[in-house]
């Protein structure tokens, strides 16, 4: 059973949750977080301050005791809005490692939001209707349109409390003046998103993170002041309400107002803020307040690592497919043929394992650059090898981190005449037994392209065989159609082929 950590560094406070896998389901075991203001400086100096560093080193310090008292087999720390605006972040990440050997991956606001919509759908039952998931944090705010379980739509707005509050509101309480600025940025920048939201019909709101808590508590507290029961639910009509009456209040009445605290009643006016404006400008009649979030998208995520049969597992395969169509069709790419290169690199991969003894991982690379190979075309003829791997690279295909994208990029960029060599800019960037692995992965897929070469299905279906040191292939035409071009196409890489792989490669038609 083992036990994965998460920690999600964002710009207003760090949080870490410890979860067992057990029977295909995460079972937390511990929870932690703490208000470190990591990003209170950035968003107007463009630099995270030394004392919020150290501050939050300190709190990573405690995770990582909690982490080793619970023995975690595997941690994954992400970082977002802050570290991804600030210039010096590099110091940070080193100052982390230097201290718990943690390397930090900071994700996009795109990432964020995916990983955000996986935690919710992987731990909650979701209705079939449309869905906008809303996670307003210290830096950003992730806006994410979700149907039937599946990422339809996301954005990533630069609307954290912590960024407006440092922006806008310079008085306690705020001049009307600035929350009337405030109000115009908001507004200008949830218009990007307007029309899809409302062409989506939403019929559920569900909110994520500190602020929403705080002001789902605060509408609880005013709705049903003498009853027991909590309600996760707050309205359209009370958000405004809620806005308008502790952006009246100076910090210290705010901090006695129910499910606010000292510090959230510091930014509780921008967040309160964005939320009222996003109900009342797409007419949502309000919003339900979960507790899940990154972090429980960052554990669902090491739990379909591990076992790709669990419910997050599968909703990483639906997600990582349906982003590759949405690519394809984007770069207009021949979708025919890139299935007909898939399915050949697939069943290359398969023949092979004796000979390339890639890690399983690889298959589903494999499959991702087959489809993704050509859509360097979009940009440009020639050098479209190099434009493949920059937009496989750094573009938001979905499911796939950072550092799987740079691979999948490199096993589809060396197609051409060049070859993947440890000094060469991509290779650079993996390790010494990826560059090994994408090397291997990439020449199966030259093949898979020279069993199509022709564009037109010449062959109808392949058999490789391997046996004292050599591999021949057998290639069987489809009805009276010629594999002339396909035999020329593999012959033309059999010293490659012996290179990479130490074996003799022969190709012939039946």
């Amino acid at each position: 059973m083992p036990t994965f950590a998460a920690i999600d560094i964002g710009s207003n406070s760090v949080r870490l949750k410890i979860a067992r896998l057990q029977a295909g389901k995460l079972k937390e075991i511990h929870e932690d977080r703490d208000v470190t203001r990591l990003g209170e400086g950035v968003f107007s100096s463009g630099l995270l301050s030394p004392e919020s560093m150290s501050e939050t080193v300190r709190v990573l310090r405690r995770f990582h005791r909690a982490m080793q008292e619970c023995g975690t087999d595997s941690v994954k720390v992400v970082a977002t809005a802050a570290l991804r605006d600030a210039r010096n972040s590099r110091a940070f990440l080193e100052w982390v490692r230097s201290t718990t050997g943690w390397t930090i991956e900071i994700i996009s606001g795109l990432e964020e939001a995916r990983l955000i919509h996986l935690g919710i759908i992987s731990s909650s039952r979701l209705g079939a209707g449309s869905i906008l998931m809303v996670d307003l944090g210290g830096g950003s705010c992730e806006l994410t349109l979700s149907r039937e379980g599946k990422l339809r739509d996301t954005v990533s707005l630069p609307l954290g409390a912590v960024r407006l509050t440092g922006e806008f509101l310079k008085h306690d309480p705020p001049r009307k003046s600035e929350l009337k600025r405030l109000k115009g940025f908001v507004a200008r920048e949830i218009t990007r998103i307007q029309d899809r939201i409302k062409s989506a019909k939403v019929g559920t709101v569900i909110a994520t993170s500190g602020t929403a808590a705080a002001l789902a508590t605060v509408a609880n507290h005013l709705t049903r002041p003498k009853k027991s029961r909590a309600s996760s639910y707050a309205t359209r009509e009370m958000i405004g309400r809620i806005a308008k009456q502790i952006s009246r209040q100076t910090l210290e009445q705010r901090i006695k107002v129910p499910g606010i605290g000292p510090r959230r009643a510091e930014i509780i006016c921008a967040g309160a803020v964005v939320y009222a404006e996003l109900l009342e400008r797409f007419h949502l009649p309000g919003f339900r307040y979960s507790a899940l979030g990154l972090r429980d998208g960052i554990l669902a995520q090491m739990a379909a690592e591990y076992d790709r049969s669990t419910r997050s597992g599968r909703a990483i395969e639906s997600e990582r497919w349906d982003s590759i169509k949405r690519a394809v069709e984007h770069y207009r790419v021949d979708l025919k043929h890139a299935l007909h290169v898939r399915d050949s690199a697939l069943l290359l991969f398969s023949s092979l394992k004796s000979v390339h003894q890639l890690p399983a991982e690889y298959r589903e690379w494999l499959s991702a650059a087959a489809m993704l190979y050509e859509v360097g075309d979009y940009v440009n003829r020639n050098g479209h090898h190099r434009h493949t791997y920059y937009i496989i690279a750094n573009s938001e295909i979905l499911g796939y981190t950072p550092q799987q994208r740079r691979v999948i990029g490199s096993i589809a960029r060396y197609l051409g005449k060049s070859r993947p060599t440890p000094g060469d800019g991509p290779m650079n960037l993996l390790t010494p037994v990826e560059q090994e692995n994408v090397t291997k992965a990439s020449m199966l897929l030259r093949m898979a392209r020279a069993l199509n070469m022709g564009r037109i299905h010449s062959v109808e279906r392949f058999s490789v065989s391997s046996r004292s040191g050599k591999v021949s292939m057998k290639l069987v035409p489809r009805g009276k159609a010629s594999v002339d071009l396909e035999v020329w196409a593999i012959e033309k890489d059999r010293a490659y082929f012996r290179e990479v792989f130490g074996r003799e490669l022969s190709v012939a038609a039946s």
